[in-house]
């Protein structure tokens, strides 16, 4: 009996998007798709190696992840380790500095549920990096896909929940099962999805930058579950998506110009160190400061007005508690942004989350929802922010958008450099330029393990 056989589903879209994730030939990726999953892969893999020099992952990979004990690296360490604690960590360290790609239209980040997984696997299965591309590129549509259809409830946070999804078709592509496998991955995936609170970002509670790690880890146990005959619910998307963890699904998401239409090819990358949902607000400032010649002198100022969509008035916390409840307030944002000139790591550090001049201007700082820029979503995210000095001046700049979305990208030179800032925190430059060379000749790699190889030891790799 054919262990991933189950009574029919009648789900046509489920049917449709299993089919094609497990069929399609990896050698007939369009181009565009190939070349922006490079860029992504290259994205994810800078934000590992940045969140690993965090001091907390630092000591979680020291309690997690003995020597030698496994054949798929923990990405910026020494560390080898089996592929499921591979996934976990380096899914942890991706999302430590919000520094990861996402996806506007899922309103989550799909990339780094899909790579850490595929990565630990095609390592440790010495596949192609073609079949990695594949790989990261499919689990990424099969995730977004699902994030487009489903209204999660407004008190679950994304990361984790149709996350788990991305991870678990990247691993079943590594894993080559065919459509009835792909298709007992997709019922058997959301049933494990976690049960994510929004509140752990608003209050700094950072067990939320595990959430991807552990959608990564998922994804792999998934791939070895399917394997030894374990079986999904009919219709897992449909029923955790559309009555557990969301309030409803559309599953017309999951066939939609499916083939036509690349969910990477609509993916966005991040400069702000910060939720993506301060980053209009944010390049409304840099815009003011751009004007003023780079610098405004924060005790000139009398009054900071933001307004933009809802889920950006939200994040209204002046005095977060840590450094990722820092990155979850616009009004820090906007303080530590005019005091460092600039939105990068450095200005969501604990030093700058206790310093007092960035807590005197948080403070005056409104945030006022505007119903027609929320009515833009999710095609625009705008906003226009409003600064008056206490001469009576006043500095205004708007925003449509944020900068790389889709539609007012990043060059890949701008997207390059943000790697090389990264990657830089655990590794040297000639080290960081080579992995990132090697990833963008993925095409050509007959094995993945050589560029694990290469990003572990430099020196020894070919």
């Amino acid at each position: 009996m054919d262990p991933h056989a189950q009574a029919p589903s009648h789900t046509p879209d489920l049917d449709q998007l299993a089919d094609f994730l497990a069929d399609f030939p990896a050698a007939e990726l369009p181009p565009e798709v190939v070349a922006r999953t490079k860029l992504i892969i290259a994205d994810c893999v800078g934000a590992i190696v940045g969140g690993a020099a965090e001091p907390e992952m630092a000591a979680l990979t020291g309690a997690l992840a003995a020597p030698d004990s496994g054949s798929a690296l923990v990405i910026g360490t020494g560390h080898m380790v089996p592929a499921e604690r591979a996934a976990l960590l380096n899914g942890t360290a991706g999302t430590w500095l919000e520094m990861d790609e996402g996806n506007q239209f899922s309103r989550g980040h799909p990339g780094m549920h899909a790579l850490p997984a595929a990565f630990a696997l095609a390592e440790t299965r010495h596949a192609t990096g073609m079949a990695l591309l594949a790989a990261v590129a499919l689990g990424y549509e099969a995730g977004a896909r699902v994030g487009i259809g489903t209204r999660l409830r407004p008190t679950m946070h994304p990361h984790g929940t149709w996350g788990v999804i991305c991870a678990a078709v990247a691993a079943g592509r590594i894993g080559q099962v065919d459509a009835a496998g792909m298709r007992g991955l997709l019922n058997m995936a959301p049933t494990l999805s976690l049960a994510t609170s929004r509140r752990t970002m608003l209050e700094g509670a950072t067990v939320r930058n595990s959430f991807t790690g552990l959608a990564g880890q998922t994804g792999v146990l998934c791939l070895a579950m399917l394997g030894a005959g374990v079986t999904g619910e009919r219709d897992g998307i449909g029923h955790v998506f559309g009555r557990v963890a969301g309030e409803d699904f559309d599953p017309r998401a999951l066939s939609d110009m499916l083939g036509s239409r690349w969910e990477v090819t609509r993916n966005y990358f991040k400069m702000h160190a910060c939720c993506r949902y301060n980053h209009a607000a944010l390049d409304a400032v840099q815009l003011i400061l751009a004007g003023e010649g780079g610098e405004i002198d924060p005790d000139t100022v009398a009054r900071i007005e933001v307004d933009s969509y809802s889920l950006a008035v939200e994040l209204a916390d002046p005095a977060p508690a840590n450094t990722l409840a820092a990155k979850f307030s616009l009004p820090f944002a906007i303080a530590t942004t005019l005091i460092h000139r600039d939105s990068g790591v450095h200005s969501f550090t604990w030093d700058a989350v206790r310093d007092p001049a960035i807590a005197r201007l948080a403070a005056r700082v409104v945030l006022r929802e505007d119903p027609a820029m929320t009515a833009r979503l999710p095609d625009q995210r705008p906003a226009r922010v409003r600064i008056t000095l206490h001469d009576g001046q006043v500095l205004e700049a708007a925003t449509r958008t944020n900068r790389g979305d889709w539609s007012d990208p990043y060059s890949p030179d701008e997207i390059r450099d943000k790697y090389m800032s990264l990657a830089t925190r655990c590794w040297s430059v000639p080290h960081a330029e080579a992995v990132h060379a090697r990833i963008m000749d993925l095409d050509r790699l007959d094995d993945v393990a050589a560029l694990g190889q290469l990003m572990r030891n430099p020196t020894r790799a070919a």
